[in-house]
Parts: C-alpha cells; sequence; structure tokens
C-alpha cells in the first residue's frame, strides 16, 4: 500500500509554488497550484514546454474546475459523465478570469476528472485541482516511476509514492462542442 502524504504540509508545499510529481493514468505527472502563475512558470522551465501550448488541470470531480470555467450549458453539464471519470480530456470554454498560464494561446481549458484512484484521491484530499503535465522534458520519454522521478527532478519537486496505472499513452483530448479530438 502506497503511505498517504501529509496533506497539510502539502498543501503548504503548492501554496509556497511547490512543484510535485505523481503517478496517473499511464505516467507520472508534473503538478502545481494551478492558481500560483510562478509555479506553472516553473513547470513549464522545467519541461522545457512553451506557454502558448497551454496546461491540463486533473481533478477528482468535474466541480473542481469550476473557477476556472465559464457556465456550461444544461447539456454539456449532462453529458460530462459519458467522458469522466476517464482518460479523456476535455476543451471547455473558459471563465472570463482564467489564468492565461493555464490555457496559452487558447480560449479553451484542458480539464479532466481522472480515473486514476491515487491522483484522484490526491486531489480530493487537497480539495482542488491539479496542473497535470507529463513528467518529462519536452519531447522526451515521460517518466513511469518515483526512483526516475527523484533521479530527473532531485528536491526541485516533490516526488509523492505511487504506481502508473496501465494506460499506454496520453489522454485523449476533445472538444466536446465541435467534436474535434484534438489528440486520439
Amino acid at each position: 500500500m502506497t503511505p498517504r502524504p501529509d496533506l497539510r504540509r502539502l498543501r503548504a508545499w503548492l501554496r509556497d509554488g511547490g512543484l510535485i510529481a505523481y503517478a496517473t493514468e499511464s505516467c507520472f505527472g508534473l503538478g502545481c497550484d494551478p492558481r500560483n502563475a510562478r509555479a506553472a512558470r516553473r513547470i513549464l522551465a522545467l519541461k522545457g514546454r512553451p506557454w502558448a501550448k497551454g496546461l491540463i488541470l486533473i481533478g477528482s470531480n468535474a466541480g473542481q474546475f469550476q473557477r476556472f470555467l465559464a457556465t456550461l450549458s444544461a447539456d454539456l453539464n449532462g453529458r460530462l459523465q459519458q467522458w469522466w471519470p476517464g482518460p479523456n480530456t476535455l476543451l471547455l470554454p473558459v471563465a472570463r478570469h482564467c489564468p492565461r498560464w493555464l490555457t496559452g494561446r487558447h480560449s479553451k481549458l484542458a480539464v479532466r476528472v481522472t480515473a486514476h484512484a491515487g491522483a484522484a484521491q490526491l486531489c480530493h484530499g487537497l480539495g482542488m485541482a491539479l496542473v497535470s503535465t507529463s513528467a518529462n522534458r519536452a519531447g522526451k520519454r515521460p517518466l513511469k516511476t518515483y526512483r526516475a522521478c527523484r533521479a530527473a527532478f532531485g528536491r526541485r519537486v516533490w516526488v509523492l509514492p505511487g504506481r502508473c496505472g496501465g494506460r499506454r499513452g496520453p489522454s485523449r483530448i476533445l472538444d466536446p462542442l465541435s467534436g474535434a479530438v484534438v489528440r486520439a
């Protein structure tokens, strides 16, 4: 059984701009508090990822994205359960005050209710969504173990113990309003 992190210390770490690595459906993810611009910039720099691409948020339930998203139609809100929880990242309209460091050059935000039990427990325990991008330099293979993350990031990132799920590739990204599949 994976030891549970001290959530009080972890919340303080995230509030202060700390980065975390944690197991997800297919690999370890790099995360931070999505409200913290400095932390988001640190993730982008660590990965060598252009800010214009934007970032994905994961949560344990759709309500954790509410502060970042525009009000969804009743129809779309009712259809979310067909994709979540699961390996489907949805591009949804943003609230007027949604930070640009999350959306990049896009007008929509990428969000996913994770099906990975450990990642979902983490978001639930913290009471918030987390930035979630694969733990790797842009263009390199994602890291899949605690040990690989510790070797790659050292003390710059709080690596949480955990096992990745059995999914082989990243989540599918789709726009439920247009029906477009951005990443299969």
